[in-house]
Parts: C-alpha cells; structure tokens; sequence
C-alpha cells in the first residue's frame, strides 16, 4: 500500500523534490519519518492539503493506495 506527497513552492525545496511516495497510513506516522524541518513546515498552520485534488480541513488523515496529499504553502504577494 503506497500514497503520494507532493510538494508545491518552498515546501518542495525543503523536500529536495516535488513530490515523496510513502507507504499508506495515518499523516501523523508519515510525518515522523521525514526530515524535521520539512515535517514541521508541513505542519504550519497556514499550509493547507489538498487529498485527491480537493481541500481538506482535516489533519488527522490516513493516507490509503494510491491517495495523493499535497501540500500547499501560503502564497504572499504584492
């Protein structure tokens, strides 16, 4: 059983790469495998997840084959 991260802006920067495929499970267990800086980035309250195309407020997901979360940073502009 597989999902997929992807990350948009800066998170995909912090990843090193657009997008992560890591085995299904709750969001919180995936998370403590990753690095600690780009796990708390995810984490900020102001970077929204999208499962499967659409937004979700929820953060105490569970990912399931072939799921797709990403995440998407605040975006700034001027």
């Amino acid at each position: 059983m597989s999902a997929k991260l992807v990350f948009l802006g800066r998170l995909a920067d912090l990843a090193g790469a657009s997008e992560l495929d890591v085995p299904g499970g709750a969001l919180q267990d995936i998370l403590a495998t990753l690095p600690a800086p780009l796990a708390l980035a995810l984490l900020d309250e102001r970077v929204r997840f999208a499962l499967n195309g659409e937004l979700v407020g929820e953060r105490a997901l569970v990912l399931g084959d072939g799921d797709e979360l990403a995440f998407l940073p605040p975006v700034s502009g001027g």
